[in-house]
């Protein structure tokens, strides 16, 4: 694919107008290099989506375990049982961590991701939700990615829909986005053949939306993916949001190949490509409102500048987050909320503190 000015040219007038990019023009705004003009494009849908709001929360990140039957290439987070890195938290180290990070005044939401478990049964996981809802109801619980319920539904015994309804009565009001990777099988057959299909990982978020549970979706990229299949991805999410309109942010993981399988064969992306990748996604998913620069992969200056090109969500303060630290994530560990309100500000936006579902609890 050959891009030039002319090319460029007839993709503004398309964003310009409000219609909607094809896949030829995806490809083609991943051949360009102008950058600059690619970020512009990208700048003008952000504000004519959502103004000039940033998104944040007060969040604390709950890893559950690090023990994973899925073991993918990818990932440094989960291991085997017999790993020495090995654990599983107790409801008391649950309950204990979730007391600790409730000190702060201003904490609000939970995100709870895990691996996936050899042993636990889906009961646990209802019991865990259950508990924090009881005592600790101030929180917005944000849990469980598609690859998850997909593992809840086959330990169980239980369809999709009983799996979710039942974790939506104990408590969960959101789903997070991970685990979509590129969904491609071929890349997911080589990369993560031991957990959800790519139709898999959509049946959830169908089933999700049609219970009112609102879900993020996002995108792994930089490994073993084709730009082609980049976009191929990009346009299977659109096509979902059509049907569903049950996505709430979008969110783009750059793979850091550190303490993985993949280990020194796969290069980390470059800024260059995060932020083409950022404006790109932001052309292309006219239908989802948020797009998020997710600082802890991206690292906190990338995730500013991202701000210019398309991006207006930033995550959130993450208390001790593991799952892209133990992968090479050099970012902090977590932030204050005066430190995003900072970055945000410097970026000349309105900082926007929010939960889980994205209802604005307050501006600055």
């Amino acid at each position: 694919m050959v891009t030039n000015l002319n090319t460029l040219d007839l993709i503004e007038a398309k964003v310009l107008k409000g219609e909607r990019l094809s896949k030829e023009d995806g490809l083609n705004l991943f051949a360009s290099n102008d950058l600059a003009r690619i970020g512009y494009l990208a700048d003008l849908v952000r504000k004519r989506i959502s103004g000039d709001y940033v998104y944040y929360n007060v969040n604390c990140h709950l890893n559950l375990t690090n023990m994973c039957t899925a073991l993918c290439d990818f990932c440094a987070f989960g291991c085997e049982e017999t790993d020495k890195r090995a654990y599983a938290m107790t409801m008391d180290d649950i309950r204990a961590k979730v007391k600790r990070a409730c000190l702060d005044p201003n904490m609000k939401n939970l995100h709870i991701v895990s691996g996936l478990h050899p042993h636990w049964p889906f009961s646990y996981y209802v019991d865990v939700i259950k508990m924090l809802k009881k005592e600790f109801p101030q929180l917005h619980l944000k849990g469980f990615t598609g690859v998850e319920i997909t593992h809840f539904a086959k330990i169980s015994g239980k369809s999709i829909r009983e799996v979710l309804q039942e974790l939506k009565d104990a408590g969960i009001e959101a789903m997070p986005g991970g685990g979509a990777e590129i969904l491609n099988d071929r890349i997911r057959n080589k990369l993560c053949p031991n957990k959800a299909t790519a139709s898999e990982w959509l049946e959830v978020s169908r089933v999700a939306h049609s219970l009112g549970i609102k879900t993020n979706a996002s995108m792994l990229y930089g490994h073993i993916e084709t730009i082609e299949e980049r976009v191929d991805h990009l346009i299977t999410l659109r096509n979902l949001q059509d049907e569903t309109g049950g996505i709430q942010t979008f969110i783009c993981f750059p793979f850091h190949p550190a303490n993985t399988k993949l280990g020194q064969s796969v290069q980390r992306t470059s800024v260059w490509d995060d932020l083409k990748t950022m404006a790109i996604c932001r052309l292309m998913l006219d239908n989802i409102h948020n797009i998020k620069a997710y600082w802890v992969m991206l690292t906190l200056p990338i995730a500013q500048l991202a701000l210019g090109f398309g991006a207006n969500d930033i995550d959130g303060t993450i208390s001790e987050e593991k799952i892209m630290h133990d992968a090479g994530a050099n970012s902090p560990k977590a932030l204050t909320r005066d430190n995003l309100i900072t970055l945000i500000k410097q970026t000349g936006r309105i900082p926007a503190e929010c939960d889980c579902n994205f209802n604005i609890i307050r501006t600055f």
